[in-house]
């Protein structure tokens, strides 16, 4: 199969990676000399500038843009795509199909771990794509098939916004190791290895038999969860996903 990129800012770049070795890509974009620097990096795809008009006719989309330069570039775009994947933040299917037209739709949430082939991708849209955006978006990291809209906006509360919460939490661990006097290059050290291990243990246990199997009677992870506890934290997460989801919401309303 060949997909067409429409952009190529850091998002397209690490679905192009991901996907070079099994998909013939042509990415298409506005700036010149950044796509000559792509495709110096990888030689095995095409790119091509943006004409006034871009006839879509027949090709597979995966739209890479910011969603509020969509209305400025659904006009270019004519004819009718085969598919339409969208990693558009806030932008419905409705929304894509009213401005460009295509056969099928598909609506998806990567996350910056996508740099690494690490994504955790949510998706949704048209049933009979379901297949073909699993195996495009598993080569970035996991992938995973919601069943509405609506229901990706509550995932991007969590896996889309998800690296900057845990980025919190990294530094905030960081920083109480050296406020007690760990060396700040030690701290962190610290902290990359506990991530790293964590996240072997949370693809294999639920979060609270792992929680159960760390915290002792009167030991110093129960101490410090008690901290955590009087902190609110576990409310603040909740809040933060709802919050995230409410943001969501609207951007789709305003999109």
């Amino acid at each position: 199969m060949k997909l067409t990129f429409i952009g190529n800012g850091n998002m397209a770049k690490a679905l192009i990676e991901g996907l070079v070795e099994h998909y013939e890509i042509e990415v298409m974009g506005r700036n010149k000399h950044s796509l000559q620097a792509l495709q110096e990096q990888l030689p095995q795809i095409s790119t091509k500038v943006m004409e006034a008009k871009e006839d879509i006719s027949n090709k597979h989309i995966v739209l890479c843009v910011k969603p509020y330069s969509l209305p400025d570039l659904a006009p270019k775009l004519t004819g009718e795509a085969d598919a339409i994947y969208s990693v558009l933040a806030g932008t419905s299917i409705e929304s894509l199909s009213a401005q460009i037209k295509a056969k099928k739709y598909i609506r998806t949430m990567p996350n910056l771990g996508a740099s690494h082939l690490k994504s955790m991708t949510t998706i949704t849209g048209d049933e009979d794509l379901k297949e073909s955006a699993l195996s495009i978006f598993n080569s970035i990291g996991r992938s995973l098939w919601l069943n509405s809209e609506n229901e990706l906006d509550i995932a991007t509360g969590v896996a889309g916004s998800g690296p900057a919460y845990l980025a919190l939490i990294a530094e905030s661990l960081a920083d109480g190791a050296v406020n007690q006097g760990l060396k700040r290059v030690d701290a962190q050290v610290l902290v990359q290895g506990l991530f790293e291990g964590f996240a072997s243990l949370i693809a294999h246990e639920n979060p609270a038999i792992i929680k159960d199997g760390v915290m002792s009677p009167g030991g110093t992870t129960a101490a410090g969860y008690a901290a955590l506890e009087r902190c609110n934290v576990r409310h603040g997460m909740m809040e933060a996903v709802s919050d995230a989801y409410a943001k969501a919401k609207e951007l789709k309303e305003k999109n």
